[in-house]
């Protein structure tokens, strides 16, 4: 399943209506050896105790494991998706194509990417699975917890790198505290590390909130989808991964633009779940490494770009959170019509070269 919060930069390489502008010549998506498999964790409990007998961790992965004179596994790189996401996500041409060729600064012939689709997402357990709003009320921790058994399971005890977007961005700052030395370096790209609060919350709580007042949601026990309620919700999710230069430039007008909104919209709600969407969303709700920044003491290098709603430019938090980590770097990616909002941390070539340098100085 599509983020939702790449959905305005993935619908931009896309075929859109016939009223609709001609779209950026499509790039072909590269057919990547992948392997996938699943990862199931025994009577798994949660951090408010509820349990699960059994939950399943999907993952795609790349390349192949390497082990070091000591038998460990030393070239695993674990990079985690956003909000709606799948690790899948990471095999499009703007981030792969970028990072996985020969050569290039994750190649799959020196590395081996673990791509997992986290808790409520893609491939792994969920409440659409069958039990509905009786589903776990999971929070990031307790995805990171299972992030980490999945490692375990799979053999690694140490990753050479943590990348992530969005929701994956602020895992690594869970990361980071919880597991300090379990990760050589870090990459979160587009998040803050401070509680989902303000506007952050207020956009999400509308999101929650627009599906639950459709009565066709019924306390989760639908029949069918409640289309308006998912529309509701998408509208919002539109504004908020919105890259105001980049739609300016590529829907001029007011035809344009209206007919790429309502293109848009119906495209993005054909294959989500309400109850899914529900938790993905609450998950972050007492997400907040604030207090604990100085526990984080690999590596980090930020990256969060200026024309993004959901972490804006004028927040004065990352400056004084690279003070408070021993070894973080903070970059902003400037705005321009080529930048793509919140969506901007999936495309690699406004960070290539910050990987590249990170890459280098943890070598």
């Amino acid at each position: 399943m599509m983020t939702p919060l790449l959905l305005l930069a993935s619908l931009a390489a896309q075929p859109a209506t016939a009223a609709a502008p001609p779209p950026p010549p499509a790039v072909a998506q590269k057919a990547w050896p992948t392997k996938e498999g699943d990862v199931v964790l025994k009577d798994f409990r949660f951090r408010d105790g509820e349990t699960l007998p059994e939950l399943r961790i999907h993952y795609t992965t790349l390349g192949s494991p390497h082990r070091n004179s000591s038998g460990a596994i030393d070239n695993a790189v674990m990079v985690l998706h956003g909000t709606g996401g799948t690790g899948k996500q990471f095999l499009r041409p703007q981030f792969a194509d970028e990072l996985y060729g020969p050569g290039q600064p994750l190649d799959i012939g020196k590395y081996w990417i673990i791509l997992p689709d986290n808790i409520g997402h893609g491939g792994s357990s969920k409440p659409s699975d069958g039990l509905r709003m009786k589903f776990p009320k999971y929070d990031y921790d307790d995805m990171v917890e299972a992030q980490h058994a999945m490692l375990r399971k799979l053999g690694v005890e140490r990753l050479r790198l943590i990348m992530g977007t969005s929701m994956g961005c602020m895992h690594i700052f869970v990361w980071g505290e919880t597991y300090p030395d379990f990760a050589k370096a870090l990459m979160p790209l587009a998040c803050e590390p401070i509680e989902i609060a303000g506007l952050n919350r207020m956009w999400r709580q509308m999101v929650i909130d627009g599906i639950e007042a459709d009565p066709a949601w019924q306390k989760g026990n639908y029949s069918a989808q409640p289309t308006q309620g998912l529309r509701t919700a998408e509208s919002i999710l539109i504004i908020a991964g919105s890259a105001p230069l980049y739609q300016q430039a590529q829907y001029p007008t007011r035809e344009k633009a209206t007919a790429y909104v309502r293109q848009a919209i119906p495209s993005a709600i054909k294959d989500l779940d309400a109850n899914d969407m529900i938790y993905q969303f609450d998950s972050s709700r007492n997400y907040n490494p604030w207090p604990r920044l100085e526990k984080i003491t690999a590596p980090v290098m930020w990256v969060n770009s200026a024309d993004d709603f959901i972490n804006p430019r004028n927040l004065a938090v990352p400056q004084e959170a690279v003070k408070r980590m021993s070894n973080a770097r903070f970059r902003l990616i400037p705005e321009s019509s080529e930048t793509h909002g919140h969506g901007t941390h999936t495309w690699a070539k406004f960070w290539k070269a910050d990987l590249i340098e990170l890459l280098e100085r943890t070598n």
